[in-house]
């Protein structure tokens, strides 16, 4: 009997040419599209309309066609995990939040309730089995590779998922979906955090909450009052644009003191630091550190690698010493750890 596996279908082309390649496998397949957030009228009908192309894809393929409602998990885990790391002045990256906690844990559990073996994303990274564990390496498309945002899957998740676009690139995957004549052919790819489609974090939060988060001070590292500031959640640490005010030089963000209400700024070189704590960490190769060991590490998803020596220092936690100072590191950001083109693992900086 053929493995059955379920692919998470958001009406685009990756997840489209994702189910063809799998059918074509000779897997018994099915799809599904997973509604996570209900926002405002131009939201809804984008969904719809991804639902509608998700469908059409699925019936053109022939195969079994479900949508998962996950909009409580959503909200609970994602949205409320993303409004709460605001709040206390950090900057965090909801969609590894979304895989950890929806895609590749509520959704996998779903599958199987419905009898399917494994699940499926059109995600560009490859699962790799050695030994006893599951590896994950870096896609072959490195203009597309999204390992960075999967570093937090565990074995159980990994050893029930699959990555068919992995070892392709972006390009012959729209090749493929042209050739079959998929209506998403053409569709572009989502760039924003999906339930902020416009980017206006702040506004969002505010709206969701009913909350207001007063005007403060923008303080230099000495303590000096250099303006006002508008709300300490519409800033991120190294920014420079936007602040509002006439200095004599540069100065950019350089942290967020929520209890007192203030955005520190600094000039460029201050920005730069060596070392960083993380917690809520994910190991993939190992299931601890048992000594430091050496790895190139990002702190952001568009961050070049760096060296850098890792230390565990607790069970949920790592210390992390860079070769070189590095810019801008964020609190609730994410920071991820190579081993050339497989991911050692990463946490939560903080």
């Amino acid at each position: 009997m053929s493995e059955k596996v379920l692919t998470g279908m958001s009406g685009g082309v990756d997840s489209a040419v994702c189910t063809y390649l799998l059918k074509s496998q000779g897997y018994d397949v099915g799809g599904v599209n997973c509604h996570f957030y209900k926002g405002d009228e131009a939201f809804m009908k984008k969904q719809e309309i991804d639902t509608l192309d998700a469908k059409r894809t699925a019936d053109m393929l022939g195969v079994p066609f479900y949508v998962f409602d996950l909009t409580e998990e959503f909200t609970e885990k994602v949205i409320g995990n993303f409004i709460k790391s605001y709040e206390q002045g950090e900057t965090p990256n909801p969609c590894i939040v979304c895989n950890r906690y929806l895609k590749f844990d509520s959704m996998l559990k779903k599958a199987q309730q419905e009898g399917y073996d494994k699940i499926a994303t059109g995600h560009y990274a490859i699962i790799e089995k050695q030994g006893d564990r599951y590896l994950l390496k870096k896609g072959l498309d490195s203009t597309k590779d999204q390992s960075y945002v999967l570093y937090c899957l565990n074995q159980h998740q990994l050893s029930h998922t699959l990555f068919p676009l992995g070892d392709m690139t972006k390009q012959q995957a729209r090749d493929i979906a042209n050739e079959i004549g998929f209506s998403c052919a053409g569709k572009h790819d989502s760039q924003d955090i999906c339930f902020i489609p416009d980017g206006d974090y702040a506004s969002f939060i505010e709206q969701y909450t009913g909350k207001s988060f007063p005007c403060g001070n923008f303080v230099n590292t000495e303590g000096k009052i250099l303006g006002q500031h508008k709300g300490i959640i519409r800033y991120t640490v190294g920014q420079r644009k936007g602040l509002g005010l006439a200095l004599p030089a540069p100065m950019y963000v350089k942290e967020k003191d929520v209890i007192n209400n203030t955005v520190i700024l600094c000039d460029n070189n201050t920005l730069f630091t060596r070392e960083l704590e993380a917690t809520n960490i994910n190991f993939i190769p190992f299931d601890c550190l048992t000594s430091p060991i050496r790895v190139k590490a990002k702190v952001r998803y568009k961050h070049t690698e760096q060296w850098a020596t890792v230390e565990q220092t607790g069970e949920d936690s790592f210390r992390l010493v860079f070769d070189e100072p590095q810019r801008a590191i964020a609190k609730g950001q994410s920071v991820v750890l190579y081993d050339g083109d497989y991911i050692v693992g990463g946490g939560t900086i903080k």
